[in-house]
């Protein structure tokens, strides 16, 4: 038997992504059939089901609720679950309880899939990985039951919370209900769990695992303090800003009682950044909200989590190193330590592909889709931070946009280095060429 070329062979990259469309392909089919289904369900809907979830977004063109049956349900979930976490921590899970040695070839996938800078640790994370991940939504899908069910009886109730659950700490946003969560507005037991599930999921797994390890602050690693500071700083200002903005709208935040404001303000505040969960109607918000959400959606949860966006930590630096081009700082500096050159690089370039997907997304939109200009670019953004929110455009979506809006979703997953390591080949060279001079600015 021949040889396959070695310009054939698949690096980490493309061989995840790969496994990724294959995850979407089977979980299509999956949902297509009648058994998934109350009724029929088309192949442009099935495929945008699946990419949704496989991407952990949570756009969704019809209600799952009433769409799926339980299987389909399930599947919906078991997706969720694979995208979240990655299909190459489950299969690394199974090797191991069966025994295997993994290799490394396996490690360095796991690398990939991990966003991890070396492939020491990275079997000791996977475990980890898993274990806090199923705990964390265990406990999440109990304390729901007290809620859910009372709501709609034992077997749903059940089944509800451990869906959200999952959806929650999987920054999916999937929800059962057709109008969000917006039945527990006010509820401080939904809010407080679901909220701190998406704050689980979006912040990072290498964070949990830091926490989990050293417990003091101040023995963290300096990503793992910017990513919890950073984090609060967000949360707590897009609390406010939202509260201000909606305060007086009475087709939102203006029509609720004091308390039942706050509630609502706090949710909303903490979802759109990563998780898509609304217990509010995303429509009827201010341009201003909409917009200020947009930059939240834009920014995104946590390297190494289960959100998308540029991530946290990218818009940092590049913050940063603008403040340090004000000051005429030689150096960008974050907590007492110097970002290297080539991580302002990659920021900077992770955040000019973003911005160009986005554009290109948005204008082919704006040519096929009979809606407003926010509207579109709120719908885009959304599946490039798989975030999953909707000013009630996704159901309306042609046929080229239910398309285009996948496609950004596969982006956002998967992200634009990882895109352009796909499609590129990496050469070293050990030449430097002469200095240009440029006028720029």
């Amino acid at each position: 038997m021949k040889k396959i070329p070695k310009s054939f062979s698949l690096n980490p990259a493309q061989f995840l992504i790969l496994l990724f469309f294959s995850l979407i392909i089977i979980g299509a089919c999956l949902l297509k059939l009648p058994v998934a289904t109350h009724g029929s369900l088309s192949w442009i809907n099935s495929f945008f089901f699946a990419t949704s979830a496989a991407t952990v977004t949570g756009l969704a063109p019809l209600n799952p609720g009433t769409t799926f049956t339980l299987f389909g349900k399930l599947v919906i979930m078991f997706l969720v679950q694979l995208g979240g976490l990655g299909i190459m921590t489950f299969a690394i899970l199974i090797i191991m309880i069966m025994g295997k040695k993994i290799g490394i070839k396996q490690r360095r996938i796991i690398k990939e899939e991990l966003n991890q800078p070396t492939i020491g640790g990275v079997i000791r994370l996977v475990k980890n990985l898993v274990i806090f991940s199923i705990t964390i939504e265990l406990i999440g899908s109990i304390i729901l039951c007290f809620r859910f069910i009372p709501e709609v009886g034992w077997d749903r109730g059940i089944f509800y919370s451990f869906f959200h659950s999952v959806s929650a700490y999987n920054n999916a946003g999937f929800s059962l209900w057709s109008n969000g969560l917006g039945n527990f507005v006010g509820d401080p037991l939904t809010n407080i769990v679901i909220s701190l599930l998406i704050i689980s999921g979006g912040i990072g797994f290498t964070v949990l695992v830091d926490l989990w390890d050293k417990k003091r602050f101040k023995t963290l690693t300096l990503h793992s303090k910017v990513m919890l500071v950073g984090t609060f700083i967000v949360n707590v200002t897009s609390i406010i800003v939202i509260y201000v903005l909606e305060t007086h709208n009475v087709r939102t935040l203006g029509a609720l009682s004091s308390i039942d404001k706050v509630w609502a303000a706090y949710f909303q505040g903490i979802s759109p950044r990563t998780a898509g969960f609304n217990t509010i109607d995303i429509s009827k918000l201010e341009p201003s909200t909409i917009l200020f959400m947009i930059l939240l959606m834009f920014i995104g949860a946590g390297s190494t989590s289960t959100g998308g966006g540029i991530k946290l930590t990218t818009f940092f630096v590049i913050l940063f190193a603008v403040v340090s081009l004000i000051r005429g700082d030689e150096h960008v500096v974050i907590g007492k330590r110097t970002v290297k050159h080539d991580v302002i690089i990659r920021s900077l370039g992770i955040a000019s592909l973003s911005i160009i997907c986005i554009f290109i997304a948005l204008f082919i939109l704006t040519v096929t889709e009979k809606a407003s200009f926010l509207s579109i670019l709120f719908e885009i953004v959304s599946a490039f931070g798989t975030v999953g929110l909707s000013m009630g455009l996704t159901g309306d979506l042609s046929f080229i946009g239910k398309i285009v809006i996948m496609g950004v979703m596969i982006f956002g997953k998967i992200g634009p280095i990882s895109l352009v390591f796909l499609i590129t080949k990496s050469t070293q060279k050990h030449f430097r060429y002469p200095d240009a001079k440029f006028f720029i600015g």
